[in-house]
């Protein structure tokens, strides 16, 4: 790859607008491998004060973004190589931990997500309910905690056909959203809180 990559760079945030017209995916270039990918599979980093690399999860704070793929190993050969720094043709400031900070933030996103979701009545919790809305053909999203027992989870699997099921995150996790202890099996309903979790949780997957 030429050393020039600052020509994969965004040139600042999208900025939304009213039309009801469905937009298009969006496609952003990964500084790491030349590809271009949809931005929902990607992390944007901007450089802020004093030249310190930030990432912008939401993708819209100020600046030229350069875009990674969402996962640690692209994270270390983008710093490794000193990418940031040739997109950005200045010396950058790499945080300590910086891999670390994305998936806890990322962590975070998809934390809030499931709360705003169980406010909003469009998630459950517990193997029976999960189980009702499954066979009442209900439901978007599986949720299946990665400590929790196998049988009860192959069970909630065959249940849930084709549905996405998530098994990265513990019951730690997973139950301050439903203020309960040991939750092991969730179901988000269909709608925008979902769309925007499976993107978050799937991003958090790369760091994980």
């Amino acid at each position: 790859m030429d050393d020039d990559i600052s020509h994969m760079m965004d040139d600042g945030p999208v900025v939304k607008t009213k039309k009801s017209i469905k937009p298009k995916e969006i496609m952003r270039y990964c500084v790491v491998t030349g590809n271009n990918r949809p931005q929902k599979e990607m992390i944007r980093f901007v450089v802020g004060v004093d030249m310190v690399l930030v990432p912008d999860l939401k993708a819209v704070l100020p600046g030229r973004g350069i875009w990674v793929s969402s996962d640690i190993e692209n994270l270390k050969i983008a710093v490794k190589r000193n990418l940031f720094a040739k997109a950005m043709r200045s010396k950058v400031q790499i945080p300590d931990g910086l891999g670390e900070l994305i998936e806890n933030l990322l962590l975070r996103r998809v934390k809030d997500r499931l709360s705003q979701a169980r406010r909003a009545g469009q998630a459950v919790a517990g193997f029976e309910k999960v189980k009702s809305e499954l066979t009442s053909g209900r439901g978007a999203v599986i949720l299946s905690a990665s400590d929790g027992a196998k049988d009860g989870r192959d069970k909630i699997m065959a249940l849930a056909r084709k549905l996405p099921i998530i098994s990265i995150l513990s019951s730690e996790d997973l139950s301050p959203s439903f203020a309960k202890d040991n939750v092991i099996h969730v179901l988000m309903q269909s709608g925008g809180i979902a769309t925007g979790f499976l993107v978050d949780v799937r991003r958090l997957a790369g760091f994980r």
